[in-house]
């Protein structure tokens, strides 16, 4: 079956760097788009990042101003999120998502089927 599973989070300092993966079994992994959303205590998922099969269109949020970069290597089935210049604010649960059925990238959650089990990130000031 579809399995996401996210590492790399953390406790860190504002103004630090912290890289998420997530490694996807049991499907073609390039063949899924794939993203990252954050969910914060007591808010809504929120979208971060996607990125298209092949890796080479990327979206992001507006709100990161650039401190995000979404990766992937379909060699190793693996997904990245390179976080610079923390804020405390960035502190959430970290999912990655994928979906197989589009070739477009998407923001919202609910096209994508598949999820990981999430991974803490906590910024500290």
């Amino acid at each position: 079956q579809v399995q996401l599973v996210e590492s790399g989070g953390g406790l860190v300092q504002a103004g630090g760097s912290l890289r998420l993966s997530c490694v996807g079994s049991g499907f073609t992994f390039s063949s899924y788009r794939m993203a990252w959303f954050r969910q914060a205590p007591g808010k809504e998922r929120e979208f971060v990042a996607s990125i298209s099969r092949g890796g080479g269109t990327s979206s992001y949020t507006d709100s990161l101003e650039g401190r995000f970069t979404i990766s992937r290597d379909n060699t190793a089935n693996t997904v990245y999120l390179q976080m610079n210049s923390l804020k405390p604010e960035d502190t959430a649960v970290y999912y990655c998502a994928g979906d197989p059925t589009s070739t477009s990238i998407s923001r919202h959650p609910t096209n994508y089927g598949s999820w990981g089990q999430g991974t803490q990130v906590t910024v500290s000031s």
